[in-house]
């Protein structure tokens, strides 16, 4: 879900990488990011970040940001791309791999996993 103590302006389809797999294996929509949550506002909404509430706890971070998804969807076929040294929240992808995920986005969409992308649903609102 990206990093939660940073906020973004983005508002657009992004690639959902799985961790040192070199591939993208989903896109969705990034569609709001609502924030900085007080405490309440992260336990209230726990389950749709994955986690328990009583699991969810403030800390770490400055603020605490929800990026809100919708339209999650597993690529029948991950898309490789090249990692930059140094990125963490954002990668640049090159036109080839643009290419691609372009063309993927055609394809009939798989429903995304929910043990390898955010729980959260489509509709579903950050309190």
């Amino acid at each position: 879900m990206g990093d939660p103590g940073s906020r973004t302006k983005i508002r657009e389809t992004i690639g959902l990488i799985e961790s040192r797999s070199g591939t993208v294996v989903g896109l969705c929509d990034l569609v709001d990011c609502r924030g900085p949550l007080t405490a309440a506002e992260f336990r209230q909404n726990a389950r749709k970040a994955g986690m328990a509430p009583a699991d969810a706890i403030l800390g770490g971070y400055a603020n605490t940001y929800a990026w809100v998804l919708a339209n999650a969807r597993r690529l029948k076929t991950p898309v490789p791309y090249d990692h930059p040294s140094g990125a963490v929240i954002w990668v640049a992808l090159d036109d080839a791999t643009e290419r691609a995920l372009k063309r993927r986005r055609t394809e009939k969409a798989k429903p995304a996993s929910p043990k390898r992308v955010s729980r959260i649903e489509d509709g579903d609102q950050w309190a």
